[in-house]
Order: structure tokens, then C-alpha cells, then sequence
């Protein structure tokens, strides 16, 4: 089929006037890679069919780039080429497919599920309350015959059942109706159209038999039916709900108010209304609202939410805060850096939701099974009628009956959970870790690997090198002018020891690897690597160093110390335990990385590296058949992150290694790669079960009710059944320590 094309002088797509859904356009936001996205909240998705359905209709637009619906979190992404307008028309294709669309936000998406939690109760105690009246009627209708009871007794029993089930059936039907009749006027068909169809057929049957006196009377089953469906639903529903919590609770801290400082008054400000520069009161026991400066005061926070430290960390003025971490000792107040919006909690937020929609294998093959969904149950329930009416010498409602319950064992339920809340629950137990999944199939990815290449500074180190010895004034100065330009760790280390003002240094240019160079009162200074600025006949040391050289000067020698991650020996160790071969990759002198391999455990290194050559190790490794994990924070490590089969990055590399890396741990300690990498290998497991599970129960279900050996109700409580036991299997992860 050829891409369709929306223009902003038509109107909107079947023919919904765009002015229905104007006002998307201002969710709209620019991604990093100058394209809009939207996210919006999408109601009424019950299966891998509904998911299919809508990306493949969005997909098929000019323009589109990007589509994918969260199954668990019900949240819809869609990046684009082109006018901000057509979000728009994006939202009103959506509701053409019998789906309702709403502004993304916490308040929303709480109510929206309160609502449905208690419209499905009130549906399920209904159908609960009928089924057991029914049974009281049946046990007397089966357990004698007519000519004992008289068919006047019969008759006038099975018309009090119709009394009660058919109210029943048409109140407590609404879930699966409304969602089946939805898709059906926009020409589409959902998992609830065969439900629908089934519960109306042995409806409609009994009414017919009730009428012409006959035996077939299957009000109880109905209703019976209904009301298992509706357990498997609600209980479905649930677990979804308990998936999505952890996103939505990190969300709700962004919403409520905060108490905003203009000159001497405070005034209540909505968090959401929150810009940079305005000044914030932040009293004890209270959340930070947003990302900010602290102006005034000293406290504790507890920074476990984004972090996964447990431990309280000091801040005093002139330090950094972030959004959902709570002050624990005194009042403080802060200069807002970034709107609510822009924070790294939402950033936090915004990246489970990606690796939530992420398309890994698994997810994939789901899709592809729901394409097929619709038209094979179909056809073998219309098979299966057809078969037992003519060949296998069946009445029709007996065939008929076999039919109904083909249309209810067949229901995909179970496949399309095998993979969304094994997602989920990763992503949220690994963000409680301060572990962050950026893409869909890192974990995937990761569980294979059978290498990792770690960085030295900044990764196996904390990153965080102290100068020692004593300088003069002048060289520290001019090194610290020129390393204010820098985020390397030790330009960083460098301004943090010197205290004086900096000078002005023009024409600066960083050269990955090597170092940073600019001119100063005419002369070019540089800052780096032995190899490129310093003294290539002085004596090798086993220190950290920098080397300041000035035109027409002798080079500097700046040495620094740095200090593994408490734990990295730890790791090391594991993850050799694991199978894994870690090996370090470094730009520092052979002396220096030689120490700290031997001091961490790590027997295959490589010292005075490039980022070229940090890449051609990568691509060799790749050539020969490693799967490879990259682990690294820098400039230089960027080229080899993108590159990896998976990476990691620690919460404090710079932003081009954070945006290249698959996953982004926080805290000092380097436990969460091994962490994620368990994580990965228990989630891959978990979902194969998932597959194994939903697949066994069709080849087993479907020829069992084929061959008429499942009545409709033992349909309806295997097929919840199936769902259920993928939904706890996927809950095992909750059960494992990260």
C-alpha cells in the first residue's frame, strides 16, 4: 500500500473536521533530532490487534518516522517530519479506529483508570450476582427431565432465566460491546468482536430455543461465560495497572504546587507553571519541584528516587538539585534551571516509556501474530460450524456451540502480554535500582553479550581526579582559563582547585583524545596528553596527568590521583563468574592503566588508545563474533558506545555519551551494570516462558474446542487462565533482588 499524504488545506483523515481535535498541536515538542513528537493517553486498547492496528495506520503517512503504543501504560508516541498541525490528524485516525485520545499527564491517565477499575467491578458483581441466581434455576432444569417436570415448568422456568440473563448480558457485556461495536463502525475488527459475537450468539440461541420449546437453553453458560471474561479482564487490568504505577507515581511528582519567592512574598505556584529563573522554598520534608540552583541554605536530601542512593547527600549554595529528591534537614531555596517539563525526573519518565514501546523480538513477533489474529479465529469457528453441521452429523446448535467457544479459547490475550509486562516491570525495578533503559531491546541485547569494554576514568574511577603537589599562580591559572572549556574529568579537577578569577582564552577547539588549545595575549596554549603537548623525554609516572604547554615555554606537568569505584573489584569479579571477558579500554599511559587493571582485577587492557582505535578494538572483537558491552562516559568513549552491540553510561558522563548509551546507571557504585546485565538475562528467560506458555496453550486449546471436547465456559476460564499465569510468571521478576 502507498503512503498516504496529509495536507493542512484538507480535511482531517475520514473526514473528521480538524477543528474536533484542535489544540494537540501545543503538546507537540522537538526531539533531539529536530523532529516533533507527540505523546498522547489512547483508551480502549486490549490487545497486540488494537496496538497493531493503530501503528500500522499512523505508519502509513507521509511523513511519519516513528510509532509505537505502550501496551501496559496505554501512552502513544508519535514522531514526524513536518507541521506541528498534523497531530491533529494524527488523533482524530486514532479515534476513526474506535479509540479515545487524551492529553498525556498523571491526573489523566489516575482518573481514567479509577473509572475503568470501577465500571468493570460493577459489571463483574452484576454478572456475579445473576450467575449465581441462574444456578439455583439450573440445578433443577438439569437434574430432571421434562416429561418429569412438565414442559409448561420447563417453559416458565427458562423465561425467568431469560428475565435475568438478558438484562445481564446486555449490562455486563458493555466492556467487550462498546470496544467490538467501536472497531466494527470504523470498519476494523478487535479481540472483543469475537467475544462480543460469542456471548450474542448464545444468547441469541436460547432466546430461539426458550421460544420454540427446545432443549438447548444455555442462559446459565452465558452468563457464566461473561462473567469469567470479565474476571480475566479485571484481574488483566490490575496487573497492568501495578506495572504502570511506578512511571505514574514518579509523574504525580510533578504535579501539585510550590511555593514561589517574589521579592517578600510567597505566593502557591502550579509545578507544572514552574520557569528557569524563578526562586523556589523548599521546607523540610518536602519534594524539590523542578531542577535548580541552591541560592540559600544547606540541607540533606535524600536522592534515592534518582539516584538509588540510600544515603542522604549534603547540598550547600551554588550546588545542583533535582526534581523528586525531598529535603531532609532545613529549609532551602532554589533558582529553577529547567522547567517542570524539562527535568531529569521527567527525563527519567520519558525514558521508561521509550524502552516500554521499544521494538525487541519478542514484541515484533507479537505484532506479527495479531495481524493474523482476526481473520484465523474467524475462519475456524466458521469452519468449525460449518464441519460439525454437515460432516460431523451435529444439530445446528450443537455446532453452533463449538463455534461460540472456538471464538472464545482463541483469544490472544496471552501473547499480547508476553512481552509488555515483562518490559514494565524491568524497566521499573531498574529504575528503583538508578538504573535507566533508554531503548526497547537493550535488555535483549544485553542478555547476549559476551564482552565487555570498560572505560578507565570516569567509569571504573570515579571520575573525579584531585591535583596534587603545589603550582605557582601563573601555571594554574592559565590551566584552569584553558580547562574551563573542557568537561573532561581532569580540566574539571583543574578549575576546582584553583580559587582565583580565570583569564579569557579565545579560539578554543577540543581534540578528542588529546587535549584542548586556544590563544591566549597572542601565544597558543594547549592542555593534554603527554603525546601531544608535553614532555616526551621526561620520566614516566604511574599518576593521572595533564600537560600545560605555552608557546615559548617549557611544558608543565600537572599530576592528579583518582580513585576506583568501591565496589569495581566486586564487579569485575561477578561478571568473570558470569562468563562475561571484561576488558579495559583507556587513553591514559600505559603506567597509569597498567595500576588500575591490575588494582581491579582486569587482565586483557589497552592504554594510550584513540577514539579510532577505541573502535577499530570494538569492530575486531565484532568481526570475530563477540557480542560486546561498552561501558563509558567521555568525549573519546562516544564512537565505541554507538557502536556496541548495548552501552552503558554512568548518570555523570557528558550528554553526547549519555544520548549514544542504551542504558544510564546513577550513583558511585559500578554494581548496576552487573545488575542490569542479571536483570537482562532473567527478563529474556521470563519472556521465552511467556512465548512458550501462550503458544502451548493454543496448540493445546484451539484442536481440544475444535474437536467439541471444551464447553464455552471452560473456554472462557482457560483463556483468562493463560493470560493470568503469563501475567504472575512476569511478576517473578518483582521476586528477585537487583
Amino acid at each position: 500500500m502507498g503512503r498516504q499524504t496529509i495536507s493542512n488545506k484538507t480535511p482531517a483523515i475520514g473526514g473528521v473536521n480538524d477543528s474536533e481535535n484542535a489544540g494537540y498541536e501545543s503538546l507537540v515538542q522537538l526531539n533531539i533530532d529536530a523532529e516533533q513528537e507527540l505523546s498522547v493517553l489512547v483508551g480502549g486498547v486490549h490487545c497486540a490487534g488494537c496496538i497493531q492496528k493503530i501503528e500500522s495506520s499512523l505508519k502509513r503517512l507521509e511523513g511519519i518516522k516513528n510509532v509505537r503504543l505502550n501496551f501496559s501504560t496505554g501512552r502513544l508516541s508519535i514522531v514526524w517530519d513536518g507541521d506541528k498541525q498534523n497531530a491533529n490528524e494524527y488523533v482524530a485516525l486514532i479515534e476513526n479506529l474506535g479509540y479515545n485520545v487524551k492529553p498525556y499527564d498523571p491526573d489523566t491517565q489516575r482518573l481514567e483508570m479509577d473509572n475503568q477499575e470501577r465500571f468493570l467491578l460493577l459489571c463483574l458483581g452484576v454478572s456475579g450476582f445473576a450467575m449465581g441466581n441462574l444456578m439455583l434455576l439450573s440445578v433443577g432444569l438439569w437434574s430432571t427431565t421434562a416429561d418429569i417436570m412438565g414442559m409448561a415448568t420447563r417453559d416458565f422456568m427458562h423465561w425467568v432465566s431469560a428475565v435475568i440473563a438478558l438484562p445481564t448480558i446486555l449490562f455486563s457485556g458493555r466492556p467487550f460491546f462498546r470496544s467490538a461495536l467501536k472497531a466494527l463502525s470504523n470498519g476494523h475488527t478487535n479481540m472483543d468482536v469475537p467475544i462480543s459475537l460469542a456471548l450474542i450468539l448464545a444468547g441469541g440461541m436460547s432466546v430461539h430455543e426458550t421460544i420454540t420449546h427446545g432443549e438447548h437453553v444455555y442462559f446459565d453458560s452465558a452468563v457464566m461465560l461473561m462473567f469469567f471474561l470479565l474476571i480475566g479482564r479485571y484481574l488483566d487490568f490490575r496487573a497492568r495497572k501495578n506495572a504502570r504505577s511506578t512511571a505514574t507515581d514518579l509523574l504525580s511528582t510533578l504535579s501539585g504546587f510550590a511555593n514561589v519567592v517574589d521579592g517578600d512574598e510567597i505566593s502557591k505556584t502550579l509545578i507544572r507553571d514552574l520557569h528557569e529563573d524563578m526562586i523556589v522554598r523548599v521546607a523540610v520534608g518536602e519534594k524539590i519541584p523542578v531542577d535548580g540552583v541552591v541560592m540559600d541554605g544547606e540541607s540533606q536530601l535524600d536522592t534515592s528516587l534518582i539516584t538509588g542512593e540510600t544515603l542522604p547527600r549534603d547540598v550547600s549554595i551554588g550546588q545542583g538539585v533535582f526534581a523528586g529528591t525531598i529535603n531532609l534537614a532545613s529549609p532551602i531555596t532554589i533558582r529553577v534551571a529547567k522547567a517542570a517539563e524539562d527535568s531529569l525526573l521527567a527525563d527519567i519518565v520519558r525514558l521508561m516509556e521509550k524502552a516500554g514501546q521499544g521494538q525487541a523480538k519478542y514484541v515484533r513477533l507479537a505484532d506479527k501474530a495479531a495481524k493474523l489474529y482476526t481473520p484465523i479465529v474467524h475462519t475456524f469457528a466458521a469452519l468449525a460450524f460449518l464441519g460439525w453441521l454437515f460432516i460431523g452429523g451435529l444439530d445446528w446448535q450443537d455446532s453452533l456451540l463449538i463455534s461460540i467457544t472456538v471464538l472464545i479459547i482463541t483469544c490472544p490475550c496471552a501473547l499480547a502480554l508476553a512481552v509488555p509486562v515483562v518490559q514494565v516491570l524491568a524497566s521499573g525495578k531498574l529504575m528503583k535500582a538508578g538504573i535507566l533503559i533508554k531503548s526497547g531491546d537493550a535488555l535483549e541485547r544485553l542478555a547476549t553479550v559476551d564482552t565487555v569494554l570498560l572505560d578507565k576514568t570516569g567509569t571504573l574511577t570515579l571520575g573525579e581526579p584531585v591535583l596534587e603537589g603545589s603550582y605557582d599562580d601563573e601555571t594554574l591559572c592559565m590551566a584552569a582559563s584553558l580547562a574551563s572549556h573542557s568537561n573532561h574529568p581532569l580540566s574539571k579537577a583543574v578549575v576546582r582547585s584553583f580559587k582565583g578569577s580565570l583569564r579569557t582564552v579565545s579560539k578554543i577547539e577540543e581534540i578528542a583524545g588529546r587535549g584542548v588549545e586556544g590563544v591566549f595575549d597572542g601565544k597558543n596554549i594547549r592542555l593534554g596528553s603527554r603525546a601531544w603537548c608535553g614532555d616526551k623525554g621526561a620520566s614516566p609516572t604511574n599518576k593521572l596527568e595533564l600537560w600545560l604547554s605555552v608557546e615559548g615555554q617549557r611544558p608543565a606537568l600537572l599530576c592528579f590521583s583518582d580513585v576506583l569505584r568501591e565496589d569495581s573489584s566486586e564487579v569485575i569479579a561477578c561478571l568473570v563468574n558470569a562468563g562475561l571477558n571484561p576488558i579495559m579500554l583507556s587513553g591514559d599511559r600505559m603506567e597509569v592503566a597498567k595500576a588500575i587493571s591490575k588494582e581491579c582485577g582486569i587482565k586483557e587492557f589497552y592504554a594510550e588508545k584513540t577514539p579510532t582505535q577505541k573502535f577499530e578494538i570494538l569492530e575486531n572483537l565484532k568481526a570475530k563474533g563477540h557480542k560486546v558491552l561498552m561501558v563509558g562516559d567521555g568525549l573519546n568513549d562516544a564512537p565505541v558506545l554507538a557502536g556496541a552491540d548495548v552501552s552503558i553510561a554512568p548518570g555523570s558522563a557528558i550528554d553526547m555519551a549519555q544520548n549514544a548509551a542504551d542504558i544510564v546507571f546513577m550513583g558511585d557504585r559500578l554494581a548496576p551494570i552487573y545488575n542490569a546485565y542479571k536483570t537482562a538475562k532473567l527478563t529474556q528467560k521470563l519472556v521465552k516462558q511467556n512465548f512458550a506458555i501462550a503458544v502451548i496453550y493454543n496448540i493445546i486449546a484451539v484442536p481440544l474446542a475444535l474437536a467439541g471436547l471444551v464447553t464455552p465456559m471452560i473456554a472462557a476460564i482457560a483463556m483468562s487462565g493463560s493470560s493470568l499465569i503469563v501475567i504472575a510468571n512476569s511478576f517473578r521478576l518483582r521476586g528477585r533482588g537487583t
